[in-house]
């Protein structure tokens, strides 16, 4: 009886190369173009984040060539690997430039450093569906109302998969002009195929570069297999040229995450007045309220609110905090319940505990607040821990720098800072003391004392009143 054959079918070995050479002379920007951002993030950032999601990152390359150590420094945590196009002679060129690292594969795609609504689920049809054509090259393509300035898709047959030509805005006949399939520039090859023809790509053209869409003339002479797949969403493959373009995609992004949040539980109002990051996380049952901004990493818990015009940057919200009105918070951890705002205003390296307070025009600046504390009024602490169940009056400061270097300041549990006294650090304030108002705390306070250090009251009586009928008199002569 023959043995059953249990080999599972070869995955064959898949390579990402994404195109971020270009200088994006449209934009009229010194920076590199793949570096603009939207939704939070480097155009480039994104075609990563969604290639990386169909393939290993050391399976990704990004071709690079403008202000290349740019380019590289800004994405280089993402593990991907780099290939530099010193000279930018065109998207076929790119790919020569490249060939070294891309040889080995059995499956090179290829996307855009500026395209950057393109989906991980589209990248891997594009992958399927070219591995069941059995084809040499594969074009994802779009359908759009107003395909004026792209390359038209010429199929063989209407309703086919197999393509005959690529034809230039420039070239069509008047029948073509009447097909609003397009080009999108995302390809998928077999790898041997391509790096056997793609030497027969030539420069005669208008700009003089060698031009990748080529490749589908050339392999379908050499009676190689060449279809087309039309995207499900249009919007995904359009890149940013313009800043008009950037912008319209950095709203369709934004939208969209909107969207998600709010399928995942979270109340957002007037989701078209919110700026929210792509790698933004929210709990369900949180409150957005309009024209709040949270970017970068930020992770906002459950039942928590987020006041009006709060601009928060990779921050820990926890669970049933409230983020009042006007806050704008930095690389900082709110732990759960407590209470920040309105114009609370905390910078790189806080955290506020558990069911603490912080109010109205206070500043915080590498600073821990304990449990429960107060810190309500117009206040300033900087390189500050405060323990737990503390009150700190309003119109306190810490004097945490000498000049030259910075000191800090402990407020252990239980400690009460009357209003408008001045902590100069480093200095210690023991549990359970009290400090005066207006005083100047210049040397540590032992636990459960009084610090008191301002100057003595004294009254003259009348002393205003004289001072008054004085200037009277002077008026007068």
């Amino acid at each position: 009886m023959p043995k059953a054959n249990n080999t599972q079918p070869r995955v064959p070995k898949t390579a990402i190369a994404i195109l971020a050479a270009g200088r994006g002379t449209r934009l009229k920007s010194k920076h590199p173009k793949v570096l603009h951002e939207v939704g939070g993030k480097p155009l480039l950032a994104h075609v990563i984040a969604a290639a990386t999601k169909v393939v290993p990152a050391s399976d990704v390359f990004a071709i690079i060539g403008h202000e290349a150590e740019r380019v590289r420094s800004a994405v280089a945590a993402s593990g991907i690997g780099f290939v530099l196009q010193s000279q930018q002679r065109g998207t076929g060129h790119a790919l020569m430039v490249a060939r070294k690292a891309l040889a080995p594969y059995d499956l090179v795609m290829v996307l855009y450093g500026d395209a950057p609504l393109i989906t991980s689920q589209t990248i891997q049809q594009l992958r399927d569906f070219h591995l069941s054509k059995k084809a040499a090259m594969t074009l994802l393509t779009a359908r759009l109302e107003n395909p004026g300035g792209y390359g038209r898709i010429v199929r063989k047959k209407a309703g086919r998969d197999d393509v005959k030509a690529i034809v230039e805005q420039k070239n069509l006949t008047p029948a073509q002009q009447k097909i609003h399939e397009i080009n999108a520039g995302f390809y998928a090859f077999d790898a041997k195929l391509l790096f056997s023809h793609i030497e027969e790509l030539s420069t005669d053209n208008h700009h003089g570069e060698f031009y990748l869409t080529d490749m589908a003339s050339i392999l379908a002479k050499a009676k190689h297999r060449v279809v087309a797949l039309q995207a499900r969403d249009d919007y995904e493959v359009l890149g940013g040229n313009t800043r008009a373009e950037l912008s319209e995609i950095d709203q369709h992004m934004r939208l969209a995450k909107c969207r998600q949040l709010m399928d995942e539980g979270v109340t957002i109002l007037y989701p078209e007045m919110c700026v929210i990051d792509s790698d933004v996380e929210v709990g369900a049952d949180t409150v957005i309220e309009p024209g709040v901004q949270l970017r970068g990493t930020t992770r906002v818990g459950s039942d928590a609110r987020i006041g009006s015009y709060s601009v928060i940057l990779s921050c820990e919200i926890g669970d049933e905090a409230l983020i009042q009105t006007g806050c704008v918070l930095e690389h900082s951890v709110i732990r759960a319940r407590a209470s920040l705002g309105p114009y609370s205003h905390l910078r790189p390296g806080c955290e506020v505990c558990e069911e603490a307070h912080i109010g109205n025009f206070v500043e915080l600046k590498k600073t821990r607040v304990g449990k429960g504390s107060k810190a309500n009024h117009l206040t300033y602490l900087g390189d500050t821990d405060v323990g737990e169940n503390a009150n700190v009056g309003a119109g306190t400061i810490t004097c945490n720098y000498d000049g030259v270097s910075k000191h800090k300041t402990i407020i252990e549990d239980g400690v009460f800072v009357g209003s408008d006294s001045i902590l100069i650090a480093p200095v210690r304030i023991g549990k359970g003391a009290y400090v005066a108002a207006a005083t100047t705390v210049t040397e540590d306070v032992p636990p459960d004392s009084l610090a008191l250090g301002r100057a003595r009251q004294i009254v003259k009586e009348g002393w205003a009143k004289a001072k008054r009928e004085k200037a009277k008199a002077q008026k007068a002569k």
